[in-house]
């Protein structure tokens, strides 16, 4: 049991590292293929297309739970892998671009969800502390694109994609040869299309879920908008000289080691205080970011830049262990996943909203638009009448 976690970990995190492939190339992408300036949030939002139909999908065939999630995750990885390598073809132009990138999102849905099915499986107690580590590969996998572009900085940006196609395939191969299902596994055995509803006839399942729904309208909208954050003060500020790839990795990444923590205060505090206090935070960032976003220190962006970073994804998994808490045992993997697919959808009304809002606000003040999602966020999770 000891080494089923740092396995399932190191999958997530090498298997995630597909999430933000294209973004981390999206400026060699855009000279190379002649693409529109704006196609950065039209290739986050492609992807994030494809894991909403994914999880619908895995969601509504209850395929994390009529099947080995172990096996799931193996062949999505290899399949989400083959699509991702898609966009390294010749010739590319931006429908073809946009049609790989649905296909890797899609095949993502039987990656994310199913590894906190499989985490949940194995830790029925202790949840939380084990979705810590589990998000915190996600995220440190997300942002780990933006590190391999500062490290081959001038080579063809496709290695990006090939070297993160074959750490999906890697990823996929460690759950299938040394993760066998849990014990705490519960297998359904029929289709049952209407199985992703019944979480919602909760009341606390309803308010944590909610709860996730606000936390989602901030979190992957900062994520896909921190290197614009970056170019931009870098354009304001000519002297500062960023590292837009290296800080942006860094300023995601950070927020592993935020997920880890909180998984492990939520031990001694509860899952639900300590997302509380996290959205809190994460939705003062949001107002504050004028303040911070145009200020003549890089220091001081810096600064609150990283601690943006941490806060909004703290809650994360605790969202994640507070769905599994209040879902039925035997609808727990549709469960995740219904409540992914909905989290991911409001991900693309908010990214395509700070897109084109963006040309009628000034790129300081638009970010502040963000705490609509930890304002309603934090009122639902507070209807929750547990800890």
């Amino acid at each position: 049991m000891r080494r089923i976690l740092p396995i399932i970990v190191m999958a997530q995190f090498f298997s995630t590292s597909l999430w933000f492939a294209g973004n981390s190339v999206i400026g060699d992408m855009i000279r190379e293929l002649h693409l529109q300036p704006q196609f950065l949030a039209h290739i986050t939002s492609a992807i994030q297309f494809g894991f909403i139909a994914g999880t619908f999908v895995f969601a509504l065939f209850t395929i994390a739970d009529r099947f080995s999630p172990s096996l799931v995750f193996f062949t999505s990885s290899i399949l989400a892998a083959i699509f991702n390598l898609g966009i390294t073809l010749n010739n590319m132009h931006a429908p073809e671009v946009l049609g790989f990138r649905f296909f890797t999102g899609f095949f993502l849905a039987g990656i994310y969800p199913v590894g906190m099915k499989i985490a949940a499986d194995y830790y029925e107690a202790g949840l939380g502390k084990s979705l810590g580590f589990l998000v915190g590969a996600l995220v440190i996998g997300t942002a780990f694109p933006h590190l391999l572009k500062t490290f081959i900085s001038g080579f063809p940006w496709r290695y990006v994609l090939y070297a993160t196609s074959t750490l999906s395939i890697a990823g996929g191969l460690l759950i299938f040869l040394f993760v066998p299902n849990g014990p705490y596994r519960k297998a359904g055995q029929e289709i049952k299309l209407t199985a992703f509803l019944k979480g919602f006839r909760h009341h606390n399942f309803r308010a944590v879920s909610f709860g996730y729904f606000g936390h989602m309208w901030e979190l992957y909208t900062f994520w896909a908008f921190v290197p614009v954050m970056l170019a931009a003060y870098n354009k304001y500020n000519p002297k500062a000289g960023l590292n837009v790839s290296l800080l942006s990795f860094v300023i995601i990444g950070c927020g592993g080691l935020a997920c880890v923590l909180a998984g492990i205060f939520s031990q001694q505090y509860g899952a639900k205080r300590i997302a509380a206090i996290a959205l809190s935070l994460s939705g003062i960032c949001c107002l504050m970011s004028p303040i911070f976003l145009r200020n003549s220190s890089p220091a001081l962006l810096l600064i609150f830049l990283f601690f943006w970073g941490l806060v909004v994804i703290a809650d994360s998994p605790l969202f994640s262990t507070l769905v599994a808490k209040h879902a039925a045992t035997e609808t727990r993997g549709t469960s995740l996943t219904i409540v992914n697919c909905i989290g991911f959808s409001i991900t693309i009304i908010s990214i395509q909203f700070i897109n084109i809002i963006s040309a009628y606000i000034g790129p300081q003040f638009i970010y502040m638009l963000l705490a609509i999602g930890p304002i309603l966020g934090l009122i639902a999770l507070l209807q929750n009448k547990t800890a």
